[in-house]
């Protein structure tokens, strides 16, 4: 309970991964903000764990997002994790209606918060602010490419962002996951085809959301001069994002 009396912010925090987190943090002694558009997923889980306050986000309105700073005394760790994939289409055949909200979650939604909260994790004196992006944001892939060129600008944000707050006190992480199984992304992005996103982790033992909440918990509490630049993490079958052992056929 080292951490008891800093606050923590978890976006996206409703479901999957960032549901995960929350719960995680909070165990580890953090004043949670647990911060998502569905209020009563957040309510429940609130409910469930000790430490956690629900407030309702939407990082795609900058309305929303300045109500959130508004109503924050500190804060001491930014988990900037709401964001998503759509479609699989190659680039030719693309929408760019789902590229663009992909952009507009991934990228312009961690912008966004990232401005908003930023002064914060300077006055605290020890900032951690973590940016969840993909292996997609280091390799590409057929199918991925919207995906794919959201997480690479992610991965480009933490980059430029550690250079320009070196003289800060915050600490700059990016967590990039392989194959993760949790229970809304592959639906998104197969637009509700439950079939088609079980078949992408069919063979194959995934990461799950409560193992990239445990990268996340270590990286930020680590000592405030020990930062994770990135951390690439993947389920021991995936050697490469287009090398998978998988033992039956998806």
């Amino acid at each position: 309970m080292r951490f008891m009396m800093k606050t923590a912010v978890v976006t996206g925090a409703s479901s999957g991964i960032g549901k995960a987190t929350a719960r995680r943090l909070a165990l580890e002694g953090f004043d949670v903000v647990a911060a998502a558009r569905r209020r009563d997923r957040l309510d429940e889980l609130a409910a469930e764990v000790p430490n956690i306050r629900p407030m309702t986000l939407d990082v795609t309105s900058q309305e929303s997002v300045d109500a959130l700073a508004g109503a924050l005394d500190r804060c001491d760790v930014l988990v900037n994790n709401a964001g998503g994939a759509l479609g699989l289409e190659q680039v030719v055949d693309a929408d760019p209606a789902d590229w663009q909200w992909m952009f507009e979650v991934n990228v312009l939604g961690t912008l966004r918060v990232t401005k908003a909260l930023t002064p914060r994790l300077v006055e605290s004196g020890d900032g951690v602010l973590v940016l969840l992006t993909s292996t997609a944001g280091l390799v590409a892939y057929e199918g991925g490419g919207g995906y794919v060129a959201a997480k690479q600008a992610q991965r480009s944000m933490a980059e430029t962002l550690r250079l320009e707050l070196v003289a800060e006190p915050v600490r700059v992480v990016e967590i990039a996951p392989g194959m993760v199984a949790t229970e809304e992304f592959g639906l998104t992005r197969f637009r509700g085809d439950s079939d088609k996103a079980s078949k992408v982790y069919q063979g194959v033992d995934p990461l799950t959301a409560d193992d990239v909440a445990d990268a996340i918990a270590w990286s930020v509490t680590r000592p405030a001069h020990f930062n994770v630049d990135r951390m690439v993490i993947r389920p021991r079958a995936q050697a490469a994002q287009h090398k998978v052992h998988r033992t039956s056929s998806p």
